[in-house]
């Protein structure tokens, strides 16, 4: 069997990926502690438990009421982004698809490693992120990367962010391209 040469890679993959500086910092956690975690958009459970409200039947009173309760929602994203520490996240480049991510750690992690990843991703409304992701392998840098993570306990909505944040960053570059 021959090893696969990176484009061969990139053409296999399922996700398309981006090269982008963002808002990040990781760390490893304990395997024991992995089945209770679950990559999530930062904020969104709390504002899953508050319950909507009937609409009135007053169309303007209603419009009102749901722009209040937007700004609201926004309100309590920025509050949770800020006590879960995304105020200070370092920012460093990554390479990033709805699959995993490639980033720089200093090599010094070992394949089947667990990491948490904070990352904060979005162009024009910025989405903080807990990621889950296994180190697929980590060593000497390739290019400015060293370590490989497919991403873990990950459900649809979140990915889905992901996938979309990497269009709307293709989309970007394409439009600077043409200027």
């Amino acid at each position: 069997m021959t090893n696969a040469t990176t484009e061969d890679k990139a053409e296999n993959r399922e996700y398309s990926r981006v090269d982008v500086y963002v808002p990040m910092e990781w760390k490893v956690i304990h395997p024991e502690h992995i089945d209770t975690c679950r990559s999530r958009v930062a904020g969104e459970s709390i504002l899953a438990e508050f319950k909507s409200l009937p609409n009135p039947d007053d169309q303007l009173i209603a419009q009102w009421l749901q722009s209040i309760n937007a700004k609201l929602d926004e309100i309590i994203r920025m509050m949770t982004r800020h006590s879960d520490g995304f105020h200070c996240l370092s920012v460093a480049k990554v390479n990033i698809g709805g699959g995993g991510m490639r980033l720089n750690t200093g090599g010094s992690l070992t394949a089947g490693d667990i990491l948490e990843i904070k990352v904060m991703i979005g162009l024009q409304k910025p989405v903080a992120l807990f990621l889950y992701g296994e180190v697929l392998e980590s060593g000497e840098a390739v290019s400015e990367y060293d370590t490989a993570v497919r991403f873990i306990h990950i459900d649809d909505f979140v990915r889905d962010e992901i996938i979309r944040f990497v269009f709307e960053t293709e989309r970007e570059i394409l439009r600077e391209k043409r200027r």
